[in-house]
């Protein structure tokens, strides 16, 4: 799956790789979570444009939003399917820009997060689906959602999905709707290939989305993970009390 990502190439590399008209100045982002609005690539009156949309979305024959869980990931095999996809991917498909993304592990009954990239370090196009809900009162809202698909062999062993990834020379025919139907961009829904991404441990100060900085990416030293352990919980040692011995009254006690 893919529940946090980062973007710290420079706005115009971005700009060059993607091909869009727009030329945007943003500023890197090192911890971005559901809910919180991305860059996101489309194909639009013949053109690549960027928008920004909410990262999660909301199927437009949803009634109340607020009742609704978004979706931030859609599964690659069902999206032919699930009514919530089904129609975003044959017209409203578009990438999300990123420079890679972060995982957790389950080790030893905790989970320590993981900084995972290109070994090349080049930018990646995650394959994502665009829907717009409209309110009864004119409303509207663009979501997205992140494709995934099974991890390689080496990628598995941080978790068993990864986002999807289209390759640069693919762009044209993942985000061309009118071109390209839904059966023929199914094949390029695949995790990267053994050996493309490179990934190190990072510290757990990731967990907490208020915390957006360079230092993130950087592997964890021993010190920093012995200091992140948890502390082992202390029992509280009852208070000792002076008694005083009662006179026998010759009746005995329990106490």
């Amino acid at each position: 799956m893919c529940g946090r990502f980062v973007i710290t190439s420079p706005p115009e590399a971005l700009r060059q790789t993607f091909g869009y008209i727009e030329q945007p100045n943003f500023p890197p982002r090192y911890n971005i979570a559901p809910t919180q609005p991305i860059p996101v690539v489309i194909l639009e009156n013949g053109g690549r444009h960027f928008r920004l949309m909410r990262w999660g979305l909301v199927p437009a024959w949803v009634k109340d939003p607020r009742k609704f869980t978004l979706l931030i990931n859609a599964r690659s095999e069902t999206l032919l399917e699930k009514p919530a996809f089904k129609n975003a991917i044959k017209r409203r498909r578009c990438l999300i820009p990123a420079d890679g993304y972060y995982e957790w592990q389950d080790a030893s009954g905790r989970k320590r997060p993981f900084f995972i990239h290109r070994r090349d370090g080049h930018p990646v196009g995650f394959a994502a689906l665009a829907e717009t809900w409209m309110g009864p009162n004119g409303e509207e809202a663009d979501g997205v959602a992140i494709v995934t698909a099974p991890a390689s062999r080496d990628l598995a062993t941080l978790h068993h999905r990864v986002p999807v990834t289209i390759a640069p020379d693919e762009f044209e025919r993942w985000l061309d709707g009118r071109s390209h139907d839904a059966d023929e961009v199914m094949p390029l829904l695949r995790g990267p290939t053994e050996g493309e991404f490179a990934w190190h441990e990072i510290s757990t100060r990731v967990n907490r989305v208020v915390n957006d900085d360079p230092q993130l990416l950087l592997p964890v030293t021993e010190e920093q993970r012995a200091a992140e352990e948890p502390k082992p919980t202390k029992r509280a040692v009852p208070r000792k009390v002076a008694s005083v011995e009662p006179e026998d009254d010759g009746q005995g006690s329990l106490f």
